[in-house]
């Protein structure tokens, strides 16, 4: 063998097929390779109910609905792989586990990665807890089991699994619920023993649940994970078909790599993928270009080429080539966000309008979000903790009305040239503007759907329209993307959706969508609803005819709603995907437009998490410490600089995610100068830095180096990147990376964008995880960077 190269004839034997959910597009992997466990012996929690009140999962009765599931089985339609999954198992039979330090035994073998069906049981919190993998040799490795909460009215995350509803105690909430799906990486050539699951934690804090555990087996050098078409395509127009492979071996993949194709009769291989590195315990997803030559299920083979030798993996009953969209969920549910967000990473969030005239949340440690002010003025003392209720009377007076803002809006000072080249300074690829926010009041043309809007209330203009032209003309690698507030707090129109998001008798604090008119706090009279025209309907009337203006007349390329609700999402999603898809438009829609199946990105806000995640995210959060918009009371120093910008990005770039970055721009249009400077400041490194950043995956083996230093890594087909997030240490002239970084003998080694950083020293010592990357590096060399210290790998080997 040619070391790190696929040894000339291996003969790679592995079955696959069509998993067996409805419309799925996934393989499974053999029996053989999946290994369910069992855990029914240790179930203590029952999940799965009939009707409410049946089943506890969480501390006050509620529950998932009953899986509607052929077989105690379940493929994943991410990962491929198979679980033992009962489900709802009748009266009083539980079906899961809190978590509690249970130890598992498994039958000693060699085993790529274990993954888990879990959630927790707490609404808005994320719940994490070490999983201890223990192996024959007495060694262990952790892994971190994180789950977001099981429901929310938002739908931030998407679950491997969505339900529907959920059972309350007494009768049933339509807001979907979900179960998770981790995957964690496990230490090459060792024999595992045991599984332990995390310790107990508290029911206030939220609980961990176990629903099933997989491992997945190889016996193979080169391990063709699964096989998915996705309904995404290439600028050839050939689909795209993402193949999953591991390296279960014990040398890299290395050299000229390998080349990957698809082989049937009936579809043709319109570009090849490939692969330059991949290190025992690693995972990479290989993108290959097909056109399929019918609509039928087909059968075939992916070949594996390492330029000597070839090798077959063969895949059954796969239903290639690109869909039309309908409204059914089993359609909306193929559709993910394209490669270019993937690649995108950092985009700038804009939240502008009449709110900025108040321009107040109060400081921090009572700020609260300032573009909410007519709510929370308006929701006291039960929900205005940072008391806008009495800033808003001494400000402005008992009879004042928040559509008094409307002249006072000006953008007398909106110059939407600067505000694009201020993006593009900033180092990053899109931005999202608020369309409109849930005061109703729009910054583009509505129609006849309404008359509140900037076209005809304060600066008479079409201020999305000026900067996305300007984008289009000054900064046209700029992707464009569009906020838009699904509901309206007080238009009377919106009355028959309105809604609480919580329970208002028991949290009377709950936020709230009304759908009735502002009392004034002070006198009790209806503030005006200026600018509002009747309909009959706010959701067919209002709702959808103002994002197909956004998708049509304004060719936004993200629906990046807020709120979810009701809504008429399906619809709009399908027209508009099919026609982007004739125009050769790749479009993206978040997850909060209140239909999950339709979520191509996850939206957590303000945080960050401790690990990669398998699915698309992007957090969004203010420069300002706690608001979107202009907050007056927020002192400069205040507002996030360079270092936390730049250490922020890198950290949600290394797991899979973008950073939708918010700036909130004052009610004349002019941006607060200390938002300016950072993000130029920022900018610089940034682009300095870029192929670090844009256009990177995250490592599949780990994500940050626990106790060790504060660094975090990214990667390529060409190269591995390693972030430090706080100025290296030297011991005697020489920086440590303990992980085992997929570097071999004859790589060049570099400190990225420092003049003198070229091919430094190196030397690796130790082996698998025990592995310490040693690159030779001064202290002067050190001093000449600042942020985040980089350090590129070039395969050259």
């Amino acid at each position: 063998m040619v070391a790190g190269r696929i040894v000339a004839g291996l003969i790679l034997h592995v079955s696959v097929f069509a998993a067996a959910c409805s419309g799925s597009q996934h393989v499974k992997p053999s029996r053989s390779q999946s290994i369910p466990l069992d855990l029914s012996s240790i179930y203590n929690n029952k999940a799965f109910g009939t009707y409410p009140g049946e089943a506890a999962f969480d501390t006050i009765g509620q529950s998932y609905p009953e899986p509607n599931l052929p077989t105690p089985e379940y493929t994943s339609e991410d990962t491929g792989l198979i679980y033992s999954f009962p489900g709802y198992t009748g009266p009083g039979n539980s079906d899961n586990v809190i978590c509690n330090g249970q130890a598992i035994p498994v039958a000693a073998g060699t085993y790529f990665s274990a993954s888990f069906l879990m959630s927790n049981d707490k609404e808005f919190a994320t719940v994490s807890g070490n999983i201890t993998f223990t192996y024959t040799d007495n060694s262990t490795s952790v892994y971190e089991l994180r789950s977001e909460d099981w429901y929310s009215f938002l739908t931030i995350n998407r679950g491997q699994l969505i339900f529907p509803n959920r059972f309350t105690a007494t009768g049933v909430d339509y807001n979907t619920s979900h179960i998770f799906e981790r995957t964690a990486p496990l230490d090459p050539g060792k024999e595992l023993r045991a599984i332990t699951l995390p310790g107990e934690s508290s029911a206030d804090d939220g609980r961990l649940h176990v629903f099933a555990i997989s491992l997945r087996s190889s016996d193979t050098v080169v391990d063709v994970q699964s096989v998915r078409p996705t309904q995404k395509w290439l600028s050839s127009g050939a689909q795209v078909v993402e193949i999953t492979v591991n390296n279960a071996g014990t040398e890299c993949v290395a050299g000229d790599g390998l080349t990957l194709s698809l082989s049937s009769d009936r579809l043709q291989t319109i570009e090849q993928g490939h692969l330059k590195r991949l290190c025992p315990g690693d995972q990479k997803i290989v993108i290959v270009g097909v056109e399929p030559s019918c609509n039928e299920p087909i059968n075939g083979s992916v070949v594996i080429d390492d330029g000597s030798t070839q090798s077959s993996v063969n895949f059954q009953d796969v239903q290639f080539g690109l869909v039309e969209w309908t409204t059914d969920l089993d359609s909306l549910v193929k559709h993910e966000s394209p490669e270019w967000f993937d690649g995108a990473k950092y985009g700038i969030f804009i939240h502008w309008g009449p709110y900025a005239v108040t321009g107040w949340g109060n400081s921090s440690p009572y700020e609260s979000y300032a573009e909410w002010f007519w709510w929370y003025s308006t929701h006291h003392p039960q929900a205005d903790r940072s008391d806008f209720y009495n800033y808003r009377l001494r400000t402005y007076g008992e009879d004042w009305a928040y559509d008094d803002t409307f002249p006072d809006f000006t953008a007398s000072n909106y110059d939407p040239k600067e505000w694009v080249d201020l993006i593009a300074d900033s180092g990053a690829t899109y931005f999202v503007i608020t369309s409109k926010h849930h005061d109703g009041f729009a910054l583009f043309d509505t129609g006849e759907t309404s008359n509140r809007s900037a076209l005809h209330y304060g600066p008479q203009r079409d201020l999305l329209g000026e900067l996305f032209d300007a984008a289009a003309t000054y900064q046209p690698s700029l992707k464009r993307g569009t906020y838009f507030s699904l509901p309206e707090w007080f238009n009377p129109d919106f009355g028959p959706y309105g809604f609480d998001q919580n329970n208002a008798t028991t949290n009377p604090g709950t936020t709230s969508w009304p759908g009735v008119q502002a009392k004034n706090p002070y006198t009790g009279v209806d503030e005006p609803y200026t600018g509002h025209v009747p309909v009959s309907d706010f959701l067919a009337d209002v709702m959808l005819p103002q994002m197909e203006t956004l998708a049509y007349t304004y060719g936004t390329d993200i629906m990046w709603c807020d709120t979810g609700a009701a809504n008429m999402t399906a619809e709009f999603a399908a027209k508009w995907w099919n026609s982007a898809k004739t125009q050769d438009r790749q479009v993206a829609i978040n997850s909060r437009c209140g239909v999950a199946e339709a979520a191509d990105f996850d939206t957590p806000e303000y945080m960050r998490f401790s690990s990669a995640q398998k699915r698309k995210w992007e957090s969004n959060q203010g420069m300002d410490p706690y608001s979107y918009g202009y907050n007056r009371a927020t002192p400069d120093e205040a507002y996030m600089n360079a270092t936390t910008i730049i250490y922020t990005l890198v950290d949600i770039v290394s797991k899979n995610g973008n950073l939708l970055l918010d700036i909130g721009p004052r009610a004349d249009g002019s941006i607060v100068q200390a938002e300016i400077d950072n993000l130029r400041e920022a900018g610089q490194w940034i682009k300095s830095h870029g192929e670090a950043i844009f256009n990177t995956t995250y490592w599949f083996v780990q994500s940050e180096i626990s106790g060790g230093p504060d660094l975090r890594f990214t990667q390529t087909d060409e190269a591995f990147y390693v972030l430090f997030l706080e100025r290296p240490v030297p011991q005697n002239g020489v920086v440590d990376i303990a992980a085992p970084v997929p570097v071999l003998e004859g790589d060049e080694v570099s400190l990225l964008g420092v003049e003198g950083g070229e091919n430094l020293a190196w030397k690796v010592t130790g082996q698998g995880n025990a592995k310490v990357l040693r690159i030779e590096t001064a202290d002067a060399l050190l001093n000449k960077e600042e942020f985040s210290w980089v350090f590129k790998i070039k395969y050259l080997a």
